[in-house]
């Protein structure tokens, strides 16, 4: 299957990073390169863009796309949360501007092999880094019910959790569940009929995202990876994140206001005690959104949010 991808709020994107002659950027989540072919393009000579991903076919796509840039681009196999190391590795100190677009992909929810969507039947794997050990059939049935009820909870928030859960324990009692219309069943089954009519969206739709999030470890990695890339931008350098859900983005920007208020002294104390000072810069206090011709254009992009620091 071709590598597909449309790169959500692209020009902002490029807007807020500003690249400059000379600087080093690095792309946290590469995918097939859509977002990094425009920083390459845009860098002048002499720049040098740092691509990360851990989808195999995510980069061959993006090392194909930007083979014409040739050297300026390091590619690299890795969960963004290394980002910090791979800079090590590569003996690089202070970089210009970094970019995450989190989530999961177009192509990996189109290609139904990858078990990423519950509309098409396929195998329980969900896996973004397909050599990893941890799958979706591996949750699904191998956590015990009040594991699975939490992660439901946690990651999709969803409010049928306990019944949910409950449901797969009994169903996969008689024989494992297998594939993904299979799992979309049993949730759908679990849901009261009065709830699912109510709901806009397919009942698997909550329950789906949390076990994803559970196999890819996304929300674990979000804070490690903004704190490890900030601290080796340069003095002006800039960070831009891309959110899909509301979990990724209030990480994101509960990361930034730690990062951007410095003192974290009880707001009682008369004097700041801890000598901790601001690392970062708001660029924009609401996160920018797709404008009405991109979503138009790209429905998938209806729930990005972009949020933009600038280092002190």
């Amino acid at each position: 299957m071709e590598f597909h991808h449309v790169s959500v709020l692209a020009g902002e994107c490029l807007a807020a990073l500003e690249p400059q002659r000379g600087g080093i950027y690095v792309d946290c989540t590469a995918g097939g390169g859509g977002h990094s072919s425009l920083i390459a393009a845009a860098l002048p000579q002499g720049g040098r863009l740092i691509c990360l991903d851990r989808d195999d076919e995510a980069l061959a796509a993006c090392r194909q796309r930007l083979a014409p840039f040739g050297d300026r681009v390091t590619l690299v196999k890795t969960n963004y949360s290394a980002v910090a190391d791979v800079l090590d590795s590569l003996g690089i100190d202070g970089i210009d501007g970094v970019l995450w677009d989190l989530g999961v992909s177009s192509h990996q929810l189109d290609d139904a092999g990858r078990g990423f969507s519950y509309m098409a039947d396929a195998p329980l794997d969900m896996r973004m880094d397909q050599c990893a050990a941890k799958t979706a059939d591996s949750v699904v049935n191998g956590y015990d019910e009040t594991s699975l009820r939490r992660i439901l909870w946690d990651y999709g928030e969803e409010k049928f959790a306990p019944r949910i859960a409950a449901a797969i324990v009994r169903a996969r009692e008689e024989r494992p569940i297998a594939t993904t219309t299979e799992l979309a069943s049993v949730i759908a089954g679990a849901i009261p009929a009065a709830a699912s009519r109510a709901e806009a969206q397919h009942p698997a739709t909550r329950s789906s995202q949390a076990i994803r999030i559970e196999v890819n470890g996304e929300l674990d990695a979000i804070a490690p990876s903004l704190e490890g890339a900030i601290r080796r931008l340069k003095p002006g350098g800039r960070a831009a994140v891309i959110t899909f859900q509301s979990l990724e983005d209030r990480i994101v920007k509960q990361t930034f206001a730690q990062l951007a208020s410095g003192c974290t002294c009880p707001p009682d104390f008369p004097v700041c005690v801890c000598g901790k000072k601001p690392v970062i810069e708001l660029m924009n206090r609401k996160p920018i959104l797709p404008s009405e011709e991109e979503l138009a254009g790209n429905p998938r992009s209806r729930s990005a949010k972009l949020r933009c620091v600038m280092k002190l």
